[in-house]
């Protein structure tokens, strides 16, 4: 009995020693890790900048599969947030700031350890350098999990280096994987949807289509709107001098209604028209490429393009099907101008024809047939002199004056 009470005061009293040195360790930490990035920065900036992207190189999920991940409606950009239940511990985490292209500012919070996470990316040589950076202080708990893990640098920083080299893997597949094909002229049908316009700057359309999409889709649910495809964007300006765009975020449906006066949404139609169609199948960064291929397939084959607006882009296939960027689909259309077709039966003569042809209306011209001569029948002789009658002096002929019927102008309404 007496080794047992020993033991046991042994283990009460190392216990306690542990306690009292957990208690007293330094509960501030800042863990940094960074890795060059095989990728553009603007493709891994929007890919870290979305959490539903995290379950895909996070090394967590690995370890803990069953992990129960929950997404609100936004989780791009500032605002966004996602919290976790997991088999060692549940947490959230929101994003607090951004700039694009730059940095993400983060606020997170796991069984209680509160921390400030910070991301920078950077263009290097090879691609793009990213940090990630987080610093808090710990939990009681979380002090007596690192304390018998090798530390809070160790525990953090491995999991930061194992789920950059996901990043690095997944972002070099699935942004480098893609095609472009230019398909050619096509001819599209007549379209009714949805829509909001306003001016954006051009690397911000697909945020600002994810956030407005949905809204749209929404709206047509809950009012029994029948959707009639994939949603758009219209492209109205394109200046890649100021970076900017006039855009329509569209979706299309299948009947044409009227929104009430005031409403965000409005409605429009698309008539029928041709255009040179260009499919990218791959991460959007690529879009500039297949936007460049089009438009050199239209100067070869002479193909005029419509001013009234620049292009449109149908996103077939996107983060809303798979989260995989390799498998996202992406249409062009470069609508045509339409050409200008003569009418052969009810052409308007011009002026110079007029001019042209006033001999002919006035001398026409005239054939004169002699007859054969006959046996037994005399031909009598053709006066060479003729007499012109003169004009009486009181009779004054009065001129006719040509009226040229005015050419038409036909304005051809705009499509679009």
């Amino acid at each position: 009995m007496k080794i047992l009470k020993y033991l046991f005061l042994l283990f009460l009293l190392s216990l306690v020693a542990l306690s009292i040195f957990v208690a007293t360790q330094k509960g501030d930490f800042t863990v940094e890790r960074s890795k060059v990035i095989n990728s553009p920065k603007s493709a891994v900036f929007n890919y870290v900048n979305d959490y539903k992207n995290w379950a895909d190189f996070g090394s967590w999920t690995a370890q803990d599969p069953e992990m129960k991940i929950n997404y609100p409606q936004n989780t791009i950009g500032k605002g966004a947030s996602y919290s976790w239940e997991g088999k060692e511990g549940n947490g959230n985490m929101k994003t607090i700031f951004v700039k694009e292209n730059d940095s993400i500012a983060q606020k997170m919070n796991y069984e209680g350890t509160a921390s400030d996470v910070f991301w920078s990316f950077k263009d290097t040589l090879g691609g793009t350098k990213v940090t990630w950076k987080t610093a808090g202080k710990m939990s009681f708990l979380f002090k007596i999990y690192t304390a018998f893990n090798g530390g809070v640098d160790k525990v953090i920083g491995s999991m930061y280096e194992k789920s950059l080299a996901n990043l690095d893997k997944t972002l070099d597949f699935e942004i480098n994987t893609y095609t472009v094909k230019v398909d050619g002229l096509v001819k599209k049908p007549e379209t009714f949807y949805l829509h909001q316009t306003f001016t954006s700057e051009i690397s911000k359309v697909i945020k600002n289509f994810r956030i407005v999409a949905p809204k749209i889709i929404t709206f047509c649910e809950k009012n029994n709107l029948p959707l009639a495809g994939k949603p758009f964007v219209i492209y109205h300006t394109y200046n890649l001098v100021n970076g900017l765009a006039k855009i329509s975020i569209c979706v299309p449906i299948k009947n044409q209604i009227y929104t009430s006066a005031g409403s965000d949404l409005l409605t429009g139609k698309l008539e029928a028209y041709e255009a040179v169609k260009t499919t990218l199948s791959g991460d959007y960064s690529h879009i500039m490429e297949a936007m460049d291929k089009t438009k050199a397939y239209r100067n070869a084959k002479q193909i005029a393009a419509d001013p009234s607006l620049s292009h449109i882009e149908v996103y077939t296939i996107g983060k809303s099907e798979t989260k995989s960027p390799s498998k996202w689909v992406t249409e062009i259309y470069y609508p045509t101008k339409p050409a200008l077709v003569a009418n052969p039966i009810n052409a308007v003569p011009t002026k110079t024809q007029l001019i042209t042809n006033k001999t002919d209306v006035l001398a026409p011209k005239i054939d004169i047939v002699v007859p054969k001569s006959q046996p037994g029948v005399a031909i009598p002789k053709a006066k060479t002199d003729i007499v012109a009658p003169k004009a009486k002096k009181d009779v004054v002929v009065p001129k006719t004056k040509k009226t040229v019927p005015p050419v038409k102008e036909v304005e051809i309404p705009s499509e679009f």
